[in-house]
């Protein structure tokens, strides 16, 4: 009997994970967003996040998102915090409520403008200027509250794509640690290698917190080379090549999806990379095929 390569894997050797997910537009895609949620609930992950939409256009949905996980679920939730169109008191006032709601761990970001990812990022009036100074503002807002969240920073393995260059991208990465942050999620990428440099390069930039690999779940190509192409994502030849012909088959398009994913996982863990942060783009059945190559099996219910 066949068996698929993964017995190494599985059990104690199994890697911690993330979900990430995104705010639903509407009723029916929120139904679908908690449907996602529950499915992937057993997996016990560390955490689960919601994103916001460009320009913090989808904040409320996000917000009422993560409370309902922390209040409903058995899931850690971390709520994601951005510099955009809001100053410093209101940004304040959304990480008071994720307390109050049981959320401890926030994901501190600058933020995608208004006009769209891509366009240049503008500081609102008395609001944050960046990530670094968000960080700082948690940080020192409350000496009760500030000091006990759990924060979550960005960074991008293949640069920012307002980058100023490697030293400066490594020294802004060590400014978000030594303001506070806890650790760094990647942008997504597809060689280990990518991971890899970048990581050396964090640590040989003193960089000491962990620096999780981000790792994306997105079976739609042309959707996926266009969103790699606004925050400098490259996507190999051998992709492109995977996924050629599969335009009208979306069930062999999550197949590659899940393996590709899986591979990178694999080839990460060998390196000694033990926790990794999926982008699910709400598509728990991908999620969850990926973890179970990896070898996680869900996490058993509790008796009443």
């Amino acid at each position: 009997m066949s068996t698929l390569p993964i017995a190494a894997h599985q059990n104690a050797d199994a890697p911690n994970v993330s979900f990430e997910f995104f705010p639903p537009k509407n009723a029916k895609m929120a139904g679908k967003l908690w449907q996602s949620i529950v499915r992937l609930e057993p997996m016990a992950p560390n955490f689960v996040s919601v994103t916001y939409g460009a320009g913090g256009t989808t904040h409320d949905r996000t917000h009422d998102t993560v409370r309902r996980m922390a209040q409903e679920t058995s899931l850690t939730p971390a709520g994601h915090l951005t510099c955009v169109s809001a100053s410093k008191q209101d940004v304040l006032k959304v990480a008071e409520n994720y307390w109050q709601a049981g959320v401890k761990h926030i994901v501190a970001l600058r933020g995608d403008s208004p006009a769209g990812m891509g366009a240049k990022f503008q500081q609102h009036h008395g609001g944050f200027r960046d990530s670094v100074d968000l960080i700082e503002g948690i940080r020192n807002w409350r000496p009760d509250l500030g000091r006990v969240f759990e924060i979550s920073v960005a960074c991008y393995p293949e640069q920012h794509p307002d980058s100023q260059g490697w030293d400066k991208d490594i020294a802004f990465l060590k400014a978000k640690q030594d303001a506070g942050a806890d650790r760094a999620i990647t942008q997504f990428f597809f060689e280990a290698d990518t991971y890899l440099r970048f990581l050396e390069r964090a640590r040989t930039g003193g960089i000491t917190m962990p620096i999780i690999p981000g790792i994306m779940l997105q079976p739609n190509f042309t959707g996926l080379k266009n969103f790699a192409r606004t925050v400098g994502a490259s996507l190999p030849d051998w992709l492109h090549t995977l996924y050629e012909g599969t335009e009208d088959d979306p069930e062999t398009r999550d197949l590659i999806t899940a393996n590709v994913a899986a591979e990178l996982c694999h080839k990460l863990a060998d390196e000694g990379v033990k926790d990794f942060h999926f982008y699910t783009l709400n598509k728990a059945g991908l999620a969850l095929s990926t973890c179970h190559l990896l070898g996680l099996k869900p996490k058993p219910a509790e008796a009443a």
